[in-house]
Formats: C-alpha cells, sequence, structure tokens
C-alpha cells in the first residue's frame, strides 16, 4: 500500500469540509451554509483498501480577505498547507472568477505539487452553466485536470478518487489503517459545540466566537464536558444566552446529542460565555484560544 498527502483549499464555503466528511464516510471536519467555518486545517485519513493507497487530506480554512489577525491566520495557514503534499486540490464552484479566486491562483503558480480544479455544486448548476465553467478552467495552466462532483451526494467523488489515488506513491503509510482522523477528542468537542453556534446564531455572531474546553473527563462510561464560549461584545452574550438561557441550552443539547452518536457513552455538558473584546486581534488572546499557531 502506498499513501499520500492532498491539501483540499478554495475559498470560504466551496464545500471542502463537506467533501472531506463524503470521502471519510464520517464526520471529521464540521461544515454549516455559513462561510468560514473552517478554522484548523483538519487531517481526514482514508484507508482504501481496493485502490491500496492510503490518501491523508488535510481540510484547509477557506482562502478569503482578511479582516483581522485571525483572518490572517487562517490564510496563512491554507497557504502553509499547499506546499510539501503530493498534490492539491482547488474546489470551487457556481460563484466563478471572482477576485480572490484570481489571487489562489496567483498563489498557487508558486507551488510545485501537481494540482487538480474540482467544480463542486453541480446539482444547482445547469449543464451549460457546468460546461462554461469547465471551460473557462481549463484554460488556467498548471493544472493537471479539471472534474465537477457534488460533495454532498457523492456524484462523481469516485472519479475524483480515481485521480487522487494517482499521485500517492509515498512506499510507506503514515497512519493505522482503521485510523479515520487525528484529532483529538477534546478538539473534537470544541468544534462540535461551534458548529451549533453556527447553525443557532445570525449575522455577524457566530463568526466572533470560539469555544474552549475547561473539563473533558471520561469514567465508567460517561464524558464530562465543561466549556466556554468567548464572544466579543456584551450584547453578543446575551444573544448566545438566549431569554431565559433558552438559546445556550439548546446549544448544547443540540451538541450533546451528536457527541454521544460519535463517542457512542453518555456525554454531560456545562456551558458558559464570556466576553473578551476584540479577541481576534489579539496576540495574546488567539493563542489563549488555541488560534496561535494554526
Amino acid at each position: 500500500m502506498k499513501s499520500g498527502f492532498i491539501s483540499i483549499i478554495g475559498r470560504p464555503n466551496t464545500g471542502k469540509s463537506t467533501l472531506l466528511n463524503m470521502i471519510i464516510g464520517t464526520k471529521v471536519a464540521i461544515a454549516t451554509p455559513k462561510p468560514q467555518t473552517t478554522r484548523n486545517t483538519i487531517r481526514g485519513i482514508f484507508t482504501d483498501n481496493i485502490r491500496d493507497k492510503q490518501m491523508v487530506f488535510l481540510d484547509t480554512p477557506g482562502i478569503h480577505m482578511p479582516k483581522n489577525k485571525l483572518g490572517e491566520k487562517l490564510v496563512a495557514s491554507s497557504r502553509r498547507s499547499m506546499r510539501d503534499v503530493d498534490l492539491v486540490l482547488l474546489l470551487v464552484d457556481e460563484r466563478s472568477k471572482l477576485e480572490e479566486e484570481d489571487k489562489i491562483f496567483k498563489n498557487l503558480a508558486s507551488i510545485s505539487s501537481p494540482k487538480i480544479i474540482v467544480i463542486n455544486k453541480l446539482d444547482v448548476m445547469k449543464p451549460d452553466q457546468f460546461k462554461g465553467l469547465y471551460d473557462y478552467y481549463k484554460t488556467k495552466e498548471g493544472f493537471e485536470a479539471v472534474i465537477g462532483i457534488t460533495a454532498k451526494d457523492g456524484k462523481n467523488v469516485d472519479a475524483l478518487l480515481d485521480k487522487v489515488a494517482l499521485y500517492c506513491n509515498d512506499e510507506n503509510i503514515h497512519f493505522p489503517e482503521n485510523m479515520y482522523t487525528d484529532q483529538q477528542e477534546r478538539f473534537l468537542a470544541s468544534e462540535i459545540i461551534r458548529e451549533k453556534l453556527f447553525m443557532y446564531l445570525d449575522k455577524e455572531v457566530p463568526f466572533g466566537v470560539a469555544v474552549g474546553i475547561e473539563k473533558f473527563k471520561e469514567m465508567k462510561g460517561v464524558i464530562d464536558i465543561e466549556a466556554v464560549i468567548t464572544c466579543e461584545r456584551d450584547s453578543h452574550k446575551g444573544i448566545i444566552i438566549g431569554k431565559s438561557g433558552r438559546k445556550l441550552k439548546g446549544i448544547g443539547k443540540s451538541a450533546r446529542l451528536e457527541l454521544e452518536d460519535i463517542f457512542g457513552v453518555k456525554v454531560n455538558m456545562k456551558l458558559w460565555v464570556r466576553v473578551r473584546k476584540n479577541w481576534r486581534e489579539s496576540d495574546v488572546q488567539l493563542k489563549n484560544l488555541g488560534y496561535g499557531d494554526i
């Protein structure tokens, strides 16, 4: 069996995490309809006995025009992920030819790794729209192939994996065959809570929240989790908690039920909310909240 590392990059909300989860066959990266959900590089490990390959996929933060220090760190993390990998998958969708995308192409020009353009979300395109995009991307130099998929339902993902497998030629595998991610359970718990915040909250509020796990302890088939949700404004704290604490309870219940399904044991969860004004612009706060070295 041979192996390879594959970086999945693209603008926010092009379906990078959805594609990773579809390939792995289980949830390893949170995904929401809101852009910039992913903040850390997530590894998903797909050991494919049929193709005799171990494919290690890196799901990366969406490349965008940063508005704060956190955004700058996320974009820098995505750019680092393109280097020293066996293949780069650039995900695009029906929202094509934007300024951010042109900058991605310029950054990719200096990357020596092979690159494939993946046009995602075929389900929302008409055939002539896809053909227009396909013809446009075929004119871009430096790419091995252009392929269309729908990550959400798996359409053409097998064909994509056939192409990816061609670039996985490392003679060694790097992870046990039954391992599908290198994430720690503690990190996964914080990500699931943050995903529920994105789902429950509107407008700018979820983009200014972070989740820290204060306690993660398992004993006698029960996991006790205590987490602190950090937000930037007092008004945001009130929104997160909701009237009589109902919104926070809903967030906690939704996260708890999903984590029970993932871990296969009962989960007790306690959530608190605190305010750290402008934490996305503070190097100290970014480090304290786990974004110092992303």
